[in-house]
């Protein structure tokens, strides 16, 4: 039996990018986060004040690509009319997609912002739909967009994503995803609730259908990448307070290298992704 975390959540996600100004606007205008803080070549954008997305500058940074790191960050909104209304943003501001796809769990509509990172923006469909179930029903089927589009007001003005919305989940670009679930599930204590074949898989908390993804399509035998290329600099999961000591040192037990930082552990998973592990308040 692996350990098990009762509960997590994400927090924000950092990513490195090549020109602050045009990232910050395309999180504001495409996506709908507020800017929350600008400073010395980095940037804040959330809801309500709670920062999502995290901005770090490395001019001229080339863009992401096949390195282990983020395959995408997961923007979650509280209802389906929530991303009826994104999506009928992004049509009236014609911000290119990548796809859109019914994944029974949920509803996806998935992008890039200008540095090459991955972005879907999604809304859940009722747990008891899928719970327990998870490994069963989560597949890819094509969204069906106008039946989303009819729950939107074509005359109400788009004024961002909505208080709520959560970081729901960050799949990530590993080497190797036998080595993955391995870590994330016997040292992290999540459950591995799904997989694609040995390609990807998907591992939560509590029931969820997933906090973290991994996959291999691009990213086979990859390392991290570099300074110069625009990058997930880390990515931040709370683990509930009375657990983090434990997992922590499970952790160093498993070979990990720990770094305090301003309150959160620095760690990283057995391809190099960049985490920071932090209490849940």
């Amino acid at each position: 039996m692996h350990p098990r975390l009762p509960a997590l959540a994400l927090g924000p996600v950092d990513l490195v990018v090549a020109d602050l100004a045009r990232s910050a606007a395309y999180y504001r205008d495409a996506i709908g986060l507020r800017v929350l803080a600008e400073v010395d070549g980095r940037a804040q954008l959330g809801v309500a004040g709670a920062p999502l997305v995290r901005l770090v500058e490395e001019a001229g940074a080339a863009p992401a690509g096949g390195e282990v790191g983020l395959f995408h960050l997961a923007l979650l909104v509280p209802e389906r009319a929530d991303l009826a209304r994104w999506a009928r943003h992004a049509a009236t501001a014609r911000v290119p997609l990548e796809g859109a796809s019914d994944h029974v769990v949920s509803e996806a509509v998935y992008l890039r912002d200008p540095d090459g990172h991955g972005i879907e923006i999604y809304a859940d469909r009722p747990r008891d739909v899928w719970e327990g179930r998870v490994d069963q029903l989560m597949t890819t089927l094509a969204l069906d967009v106008p039946d989303l589009l009819a729950l939107a007001d074509p005359a109400e003005p788009y004024d961002g994503l909505p208080v709520g919305t959560t970081m729901g989940h960050v799949h990530l670009q590993v080497a190797d995803v036998p080595a993955t679930i391995a870590w994330y599930r016997d040292v992290l204590g999540l459950d591995l609730v799904a997989t694609y074949g040995p390609q990807a898989a998907f591992l939560s908390a509590a029931g969820y259908h997933h906090h973290i993804g991994a996959n291999t399509w691009r990213s086979a035998g990859a390392a991290t990448a570099g300074a110069g290329t625009a990058r997930l600099a880390r990515a931040e999961l709370r683990i509930p307070a009375a657990d983090l000591d434990a997992t922590l040192a499970r952790i160093d037990a498993a070979g990990g290298a720990v770094v305090r930082e301003d309150g959160a552990a620095l760690v990283r998973d057995p391809s190099g992704v960049p985490l920071a592990l932090v209490a849940a308040a």
